[in-house]
């Protein structure tokens, strides 16, 4: 299993906590197309194949077009992709759980390259303010279709 590099110029953890069950939340997160219904800074993203191990998808940001590649797949717990963009490696690792009727999603990033060392200051905040923004519009849309579910049982 992939895991990001703590040894990274720039690291960044966040972990929110969402009225929702875990399938919901999964749905959306590997409804990678559709990101950009939800997640406000991704401007366009096309999954080339399968969702599995192994199969990339690219994604427009206000950084830029990111080339990504699925490294692990474990539904409903667990997705992590490794990515490049502007000389920067980036892994990034999603983790789901379920505790006291509540999904807690876990986010972790590492990002490596030259631009990630020489702008470190600047990177990490960049960084920490995307997964928070991203876990933040993740929330928002995973409990707006679980109440329209649980009101339409």
């Amino acid at each position: 299993m992939v895991s990001i590099n703590e040894n990274a110029p720039v690291v960044a953890k966040v972990k929110i906590e969402i009225e929702s069950d875990p399938e919901t939340v999964w749905n959306i997160l590997v409804d990678i197309e559709a990101w950009p219904k939800w997640k406000t800074d991704v401007k366009e993203a096309t999954l080339q194949g399968e969702l599995k191990a192994g199969t990339q998808f690219i994604w427009k940001t206000g950084l830029g077009k990111i080339t990504s590649v699925l490294q692990n797949i474990e539904p409903p717990h667990l997705i992590a992709w490794t990515g490049k963009i502007m000389g920067i490696n980036a892994i990034d690792i999603f983790k789901i759980s379920y505790e006291n009727g509540k999904t807690i999603v876990e986010e972790e990033e590492s990002w490596e390259g030259l631009i990630s060392r020489v702008m470190h200051g600047r990177m990490q905040k960049i960084l920490e303010d995307s997964l928070k923004s991203g876990l933040e519009s993740l929330k928002a849309e995973a409990e707006k279709i679980y109440t329209t579910k649980s009101n339409h049982k």
